[in-house]
């Protein structure tokens, strides 16, 4: 998986969305469609656990970089890197967190944290999906017309839940105050994978009722189903699953609260000096 993680990079030329990489390496490595949509837990495929690892692993190892909006790019030895010995990988990356440890105490164990903080961040992520997953349709449908409205919608209502061809609402989404594109969107709390004859079913139901579609789901897109979306000479379809909608909450503040953790450093030099 380091190799094929690595080889994705480079097609992708050097750089790539999280996305990007897990598609490009299901291209690698040749997988079928239902071994790319095995779940691991929750909504997490197994492909997206153990990718998530293993560019944690391949950072530590000096081969990765990431930045704060979820991009992965290859570091300037990475660039000149094509592949690697997993196992070698795994030593030098523990033993590196073991010498932080004894060096430094405490202090490496938020190294290790921000390590493995993307896989660490799937918990809270997979305790929220399940807990969207059992509040009242119609609440979670209320649930993203807010969160419509605060990604810059406007004039966002719920369609009556009768007659609704798959539409479960309606809104505006204006550009720069000058283009303004008429958007219908569905929400629902699917809790697997979600298949392209969804997609097709409700682009049926918004032709001529919209410009482009949004689905939110709680559950995954499989590759066929993101492909549907986007395909050429039809009205395009954005899609956010699970995940995504988990994170687009909790940067907006939408029942999902980020605490501060007080570190307090004790300065021992203060205590000689007295």
């Amino acid at each position: 998986m380091a190799c094929s993680t690595l080889q994705a990079l480079h097609n992708l030329g050097g750089s790539g969305s999280v996305d990007e990489i897990e598609d490009e390496v299901a291209k690698i490595l040749n997988l079928s469609e239902d071994e790319v949509n095995v779940l691991y837990k929750g909504t997490i495929t197994s492909l997206s656990y153990r990718l998530g690892w293993t560019r944690n692993y391949l950072k530590g190892y000096g081969l990765l970089e990431n930045s704060s909006r979820g991009v992965w790019a290859l570091t300037e030895i990475g660039l000149k890197t094509k592949e690697v010995n997993k196992v070698e990988v795994k030593r030098f990356v523990r033993q590196k967190r073991k010498l932080e440890t004894d060096l430094a105490g405490a202090e490496a164990v938020e190294t290790n944290i921000e390590i493995e903080e993307e896989i660490r961040e799937l918990t809270w992520q997979e305790s929220l999906i399940e807990l969207l997953k059992k509040i009242d349709p119609i609440a979670f449908e209320r649930l993203c017309q807010r969160f419509l409205r605060e990604l810059g919608f406007q004039n966002v209502e719920v369609t009556q839940r009768s007659n609704d061809g798959g539409i479960d609402g309606v809104g505006i989404l204006k550009i720069g105050s000058v283009i303004s594109f008429r958007c219908v969107f569905q929400a629902k709390r699917y809790k697997n994978t979600v298949s392209p004859d969804i997609i097709r079913d409700f682009r049926g139901a918004m032709i001529g009722r919209g410009d482009r579609g949004v689905i939110i789901m709680t559950g995954t897109f499989t590759r066929e189903a993101k492909k549907e979306a986007i395909r050429d000479g039809a009205p395009p379809i954005d899609l956010i699953d699970g995940n995504e909608l988990a994170e687009k909450l909790k940067e907006l503040g939408l029942g999902v609260e980020v605490g501060m953790v007080e570190k307090v450093n004790i300065k021992t030099d203060w205590f000689k000096s007295i």
